[in-house]
C-alpha cells in the first residue's frame, strides 16, 4: 500500500503512484515535526526510565522490612495498558482539577494553573513523564533478576582486593549484567518508539500535533483520512528506521550474549 494511492474514501481511485507517498511525506510538515518528537521521545524516555529503573533495581536488590510490598508498588505501572495509563495522567495533568497543578499551588512553585497537556510548550515533556513512569517498571522487574544472578564470590573477592561499593558496582555489577543492560535498552527503544497508546490516551497527539510521534501520525492517517498509501508509507519509513538502528546498535556495542538474561 505505501507505493499506491489509497484511500479509503476514494475507493475507485487506487492506483500505484511508486514513491510519491514517501516523497509526500518529507514534505510534510507534521511528518518532519512528528520525527522530531520521536526522538526526544524516544531518547529522553529511555534515559530516564533506565536510570530510575537500575537506581530501584540496586535498591530491591537489598534485603529489607516490606521489600515485597515496595516491589508490588513499582511493578504495578506495567500491568496496565498504555492508553489507561495516558487517560490516568491525562487527569493528573488537568489544568483544572488536575493533582499536579494543585500540588504545585500549595507548595508555591506556581502562581497559576498551567495547562500541560494544552500548551504546545508543555505538552511534550509533559507526555515523556507519564511514558518514563510506565517504563521504570520495565527496567526494574529486567535488571533486578539480572542483579539477583550475580554470584556472591564476585563481591567478596572484590572486597578482599579492597573494592569500595562505587568499585564493586563500576567493575563487578555493571560488566555481569552488560548483556541484559544491551537487550533491554534494545528491546525498550523499539517499543517506545513504536507505542502510540500513551499519546492517544493523553492528547491524541495535540494540541495542534505538539506531541504526534510517528506511530501517532501513522494511526491518524489512518483513522482520521482513510489514507492507506500515506500511512503506510510512514510505516515503511519507521520499519526502516529501526532496522537501521538494531544494525547500528549492535555492532556499537559489539554484544555477541545479547540474549543471553
Amino acid at each position: 500500500m505505501a507505493f499506491q494511492n489509497y484511500k479509503l474514501f476514494n475507493l475507485k481511485q487506487v492506483h500505484f503512484v511508486g514513491m510519491q507517498n514517501f516523497v509526500d511525506a518529507f514534505r510534510d510538515h507534521q511528518f518532519l515535526a512528528a520525527l522530531k518528537n520521536s526522538a526526544y521521545w524516544v531518547f529522553f524516555s529511555l534515559i530516564l526510565q533506565f536510570l530510575l529503573g537500575f537506581i530501584l533495581a540496586l535498591f530491591l536488590n537489598k534485603k529489607f522490612w516490606g521489600r515485597g510490598v515496595y516491589q508490588a508498588f513499582i511493578f504495578y505501572p506495567w500491568a496496565l495498558s498504555g492508553f489507561l495509563i495516558g487517560l490516568i495522567w491525562k487527569w493528573l495533568f488537568n489544568s483544572q482539577i488536575g493533582v499536579i497543578n494543585d500540588l504545585l499551588l500549595r507548595l508555591g512553585i506556581i502562581e497559576d494553573r498551567i495547562g500541560f497537556l494544552s500548551d504546545p510548550k508543555w505538552a511534550m515533556s509533559s507526555v515523556i513523564v507519564a511514558n518514563v513512569w510506565y517504563g521504570i517498571a520495565f527496567f526494574t522487574i529486567m535488571l533486578l533478576a539480572a542483579l539477583q544472578s550475580i554470584p556472591s564470590e564476585l563481591y567478596e573477592a572484590a572486597s578482599i582486593d579492597g573494592a569500595n561499593g562505587y568499585r564493586k558496582l563500576l567493575y563487578v555489577t555493571i560488566p555481569y549484567i552488560m548483556p541484559t543492560i544491551i537487550a533491554t535498552t534494545l528491546l525498550r527503544v523499539i517499543w517506545i518508539f513504536n507505542d502510540p497508546t500513551l499519546i492517544y490516551g493523553m492528547t491524541n497527539g495535540g494540541p495542534g500535533g505538539a506531541t504526534h510521534i510517528l506511530s501517532s501520525l501513522m494511526l491518524n492517517k489512518i483513522i482520521y483520512d482513510g489514507d492507506y498509501g500515506a500511512a503506510s508509507a510512514v510505516g515503511v519509513i519507521m520499519i526502516v528506521m529501526l532496522f537501521l538502528y538494531t544494525l547500528f546498535y549492535l555492532m556499537v556495542t559489539k554484544s555477541e550474549k545479547v540474549g543471553d538474561f
